[in-house]
């Protein structure tokens, strides 16, 4: 069977490479020296492939349809869709067999993803595997969350389809080696007059129950708070569904606010049991 080697789970936002210089030199440092950290733990797992989790901002779903999870099952994987985004366009392999095996793994734990075979990567992936310094050096997996458009998973479903896709990824027949990389900022808001106005309190709280493992203690709060850390902190959903995955304790490797980046910015790893 394979190997689950990595979990793995970074913040996202686009203006950490548009605007990177709106935030203090020291700042900059200390946040990309914690991606190029992340990035070295995990090339030292030495995945064959990595799944990655994160949500569609409109750009592949739109509000006609918007499924709550996606897999994706395609070989591979153009980026970034933003015309925007200052990183180059670029193709990621994927691996269709392990996409397939994940989607029909599930579906026979009691989940219904949507899957897809034509997928172009956002920031919310290409960000993290740019910055990580990994971005092309494994296929990839990318499995989608809604976190924008209600009714989105709720946090305890969340939890519940990292269960069963760990229990997927342990089950694939091969020797393969599989890493996960969830990425989803903690507090932030998109184009609100509250862009910019970070919740710490709730960041650290969050990051503070995902390390003592009371996984009820941690949806509990995340369901009753997300909405006083902004409507991009609907995020935390990819979170929780890595831990799922993981099943051991959390470590946070870096944490801050970075309120010229709109954004909570943390990084962590998973013990893998």
């Amino acid at each position: 069977m394979s190997e689950l080697v990595g979990v793995f789970a970074t913040s996202h936002t686009p203006v950490m490479v548009n605007l990177a210089d709106n935030a203090p030199e020291k700042v900059r440092n200390e946040v990309f020296a914690a991606y190029r950290d992340t990035g070295r733990r995990i090339t030292e797992v030495r995945p064959d492939v990595l799944v990655v989790i994160s949500d569609d901002h409109l750009h592949n779903f739109f509000l006609d349809n918007f499924p709550a999870f996606c897999i994706g099952a395609a070989a591979q994987y153009p980026g970034p869709i933003e015309a925007w985004l200052k990183s180059e366009q670029a193709t990621v392999a994927g691996d269709p067999k392990l996409g397939a095996h994940l989607l029909f793994e599930v579906m026979e734990r009691g989940f219904d993803p949507s899957f897809t075979m034509q997928f172009t990567l956002d920031h919310g992936y290409v960000v993290p595997l740019e910055l990580t310094g990994i971005r092309g050096n494994h296929p990839i997996v990318p499995i989608h969350v809604n976190t924008v458009q209600p009714p989105m998973p709720s946090m305890a479903r969340c939890l519940a389809f990292g269960h069963a896709l760990g229990e997927a990824i342990r089950s694939w027949p091969t020797e393969e080696r599989v890493a996960v990389l969830a990425t989803g900022g903690i507090s932030h808001d998109v184009g609100t007059p509250r862009m910019g106005m970070l919740n710490e309190e709730f960041d650290r709280e969050f990051l503070r129950l995902l390390e003592s493992t009371d996984t009820d203690a941690l949806v509990a709060y995340a369901a009753a708070n997300v909405d006083q850390a902004g409507n991009g902190a609907e995020e935390v959903r990819s979170w929780l569904i890595a831990q799922g995955i993981a099943g051991g304790r959390f470590t946070t490797r870096h944490y801050q606010g970075v309120a010229e980046w709109y954004t909570g910015i943390a990084l962590g790893d998973w013990e893998v049991v």
